[in-house]
């Protein structure tokens, strides 16, 4: 079992899952974070290295759990990678209560972990926060979810100023069309809805893409920061400029 920790949170699918795989087979001890435990119990049962652990990350009381579930260990590298959207609807007919949502799993879950483990990184480590395009051009329907991902950019690069001078390295993801399990039938409550999304487009990213984006970013030098990255598929120029072949 490696020496090093990291803590992946919403590692029960999608990029998270596939974060927590990679980095499992690159020399850490991860602990697969989310609220579907059965779910990171199969995970660990297929790959060594990996400890499930429940966890909601919009309630306080279960981030404390988890910190004191790691009680005296020390955390070299945590994934806030747990979000989602939850609309595709315009402000005008919005539902306010879903952009308060969006905005508390996205960006205020993730300063809770960002508080929570900064102490147990005892001065050394890496904060991944994997954010979204959308947060860099906003799009129609898309209001609420951008609005987070904006405020999760802006978190990054708040957190990078307020740690300079430690060794702690903070490093902004910014995936654009992945083509994951559930992110889009969660947003549009569809499975064939979330297919359109999809249509056409010959090589989507997959979660696998992110995840070694991110193995790659925490393996590199200690002294090498990767401040942000954004990766699409070749077929996407922009939010809204996509190749399909239909």
């Amino acid at each position: 079992m490696s020496d090093k920790l990291a803590v992946v949170t919403g590692a029960s699918s999608g990029i998270g899952q596939a974060t927590a795989i990679a980095l499992s087979q690159n020399g850490y001890h991860v602990i697969a974070a989310a609220r579907r435990l059965e779910r990171l119990e199969a995970l660990a049962a297929q790959h060594p290295g990996i400890t499930p652990s429940a966890l909601d990350i919009t309630d306080q009381g279960s981030v404390d759990a988890l910190i004191q579930r790691l009680a005296g260990k020390k955390v070299d590298l945590l994934v806030n990678n747990a979000g989602g959207a939850f609309d595709s609807i315009s402000v005008a007919t919005s539902d306010p209560e879903i952009w308060r949502k969006t905005y508390e799993v996205n960006v205020i879950g993730t300063v809770r972990m960002v508080k929570a483990v900064i102490p147990a990184m005892a001065g050394s480590g890496d904060i991944v926060i994997v954010s979204s395009t959308a947060g860099y051009a906003a799009y129609e329907n898309g209001g609420s979810y951008v609005a987070a991902k904006s405020a999760e950019i802006s978190l990054a690069r708040t957190l990078r100023l307020e740690l300079n001078g430690l060794p702690i390295r903070v490093i902004e993801i910014a995936p654009g069309m992945v083509k994951t399990e559930e992110f889009s039938k969660v947003r549009l409550g569809d499975a064939a809805k979330a297919e359109k999304v999809y249509e056409g487009v010959a090589e989507p990213l997959l979660a696998e893409d992110i995840a070694e984006s991110i193995r790659w970013a925490v393996t590199l030098p200690s002294h090498v920061n990767i401040d942000s990255l954004v990766i699409r598929p070749v077929a996407q120029a922009a939010n809204h400029k996509v190749h399909r072949t239909l």
